[in-house]
């Protein structure tokens, strides 16, 4: 799992009337749906919310409600828009940064930023389109907002759970010589109606054993009942949930998957266990697999890397797949001790009749080396980040409708 403070398992305080503290929210600005989708996957990624508009009057109203710790404004061919909410923005007393942003020249940019300026708005260097993820990751690290800052609240997870704040956010999971979805793997967060997004680390530890049950039991149903809508959208993607073993052994797997219709639906569900779990007592970890292998739900070893002594035991070990330690994937298309320890493992999967994954694919270098290896599945900030359930849904329906369009582009030109 390469999101770094998961399991299923503090920020800036913003300004303005009747807004809680802790909360980090961004507002994205721009009529092209592409770009509020793409900023705000990013943003809540790490750990931020994010209000988007494609027009001035919905974000003049959201601003009189209360004001974000950031803005995203683009300046579109019109920029009498992106000025009349400079306007807005210095008449509602905005204290916070603005980012300009747009596909037009410098000047034009320079400015309207120029514009702010003289408003006694704070107008952070403007962006020119396209940018990449780790522009604003950057920009996001520079101001002291996600997940950089620190814990805004410590709750506890019986609280979380009996209040119904929990929710999972998705990471994709790519199939990276076709560069296709292949899955998704749950992360809990919290959603706290006065500190906003948690993250688990504010809620998980000291956490009971039974808490822990019901966490699991909840991101199993969660993660089918999202495979089911996927289906009817004509997308295939395996759910993945990261559990200990003693969890996995008490969950109700047939009535959660009788309850999801999901038994006999071979690869809709896999359950991580890590590496240290399972080659702590080997028997056990494979009676636990065989078991959950009459449930038609694969296993995957998770955070692998450390263990490669045990080759001999591994060999009818029942799993689906090996997930290379992100420390592993980190440089492995230069590093000269990471790239043969990665293909070691992934040609040990292979041998194993299982899939071999890498987790915390950072750097376009390492996923083209992770292809070359042979290399399965890739996770990472790189593909694709944690994003909350809705987020995901719109952005594949948004795709696919893309995909139709250019389909019928295509049929009506030949």
């Amino acid at each position: 799992m390469s999101d770094t403070t998961s399991g299923p398992s503090g920020h800036s305080d913003t300004t303005g009337p009747d807004t809680p503290k802790h909360v980090p929210v961004c507002y994205v600005i721009d009529e092209e749906p592409s770009i509020r989708h793409f900023l705000s996957l990013i943003l809540h990624g790490s750990g931020i919310d994010s209000e988007e508009f494609g027009t001035d009057e919905p974000f003049l109203a959201a601003l009189r409600r209360r004001h974000p710790a950031l803005v995203f404004l683009n300046v579109s061919l019109d920029s009498a828009d992106a000025v009349k909410s400079i306007v807005a923005l210095k008449h509602q007393k905005f204290e916070g940064p603005v980012q300009l942003m747009s596909n037009r020249g410098g000047a034009v940019l320079e400015h309207v930023r120029g514009i702010g300026e003289q408003h006694g708005l704070r107008m952070l260097p403007p962006l020119k389109k396209p940018f990449d993820t780790q522009t604003i990751a950057t920009i996001v690290q520079e101001l002291s907002l996600g997940d950089a800052s620190p814990i805004a609240a410590r709750i506890g997870l019986d609280e979380a759970l009996s209040n119904g704040w929990i929710e999972f956010w998705y990471q994709p999971r790519i199939a990276l010589r076709q560069r296709q979805l292949a899955g998704l793997e749950a992360f809990a967060r919290a959603r706290h109606p006065t500190y906003g997004v948690l993250s688990p680390e504010a809620f998980l530890p000291g956490a009971r054993d039974a808490d822990l049950v019901n966490l699991a039991s909840l991101a199993v149903k969660r993660a089918l009942r999202l495979s089911a809508s996927l289906v009817q959208m004509a997308i295939s993607a395996r759910m993945t949930v990261n559990v200990t073993l003693e969890v996995l052994q008490k969950l109700p797997i047939p009535e959660l998957m009788r309850e999801h219709n999901a038994t006999g639906k071979r690869g809709s569900l896999t359950f991580d266990i890590t590496e240290d779990e399972m080659m702590a007592d080997i028997q056990h970890a494979k009676a636990v697999a065989r078991d959950m292998k009459q449930h038609q739900i694969d296993i995957a070893i998770d955070d692998f890397g450390r263990s490669l002594s045990y080759l001999a035991g591994m060999k009818d070990l029942p799993f689906a797949e090996l997930k290379l330690a992100a420390n592993y994937v980190a440089d492995c298309g230069t590093d000269k001790v990471n790239a043969p320890l990665c293909k070691t493992m992934i040609d040990l999967a292979h041998d194993s009749g299982g899939k071999a994954g890498a987790i915390g694919v950072e750097k376009a270098a390492d996923a083209l080396a992770l292809v070359s290896m042979g290399c399965d599945i890739g996770q990472g900030h790189l593909l694709g980040r944690p994003m909350p359930e809705e987020r995901l849904i719109s952005l594949l329906r948004q795709r696919a409708e893309n995909q139709t369009r250019q389909a019928r582009t295509a049929n009506a030109e030949s």
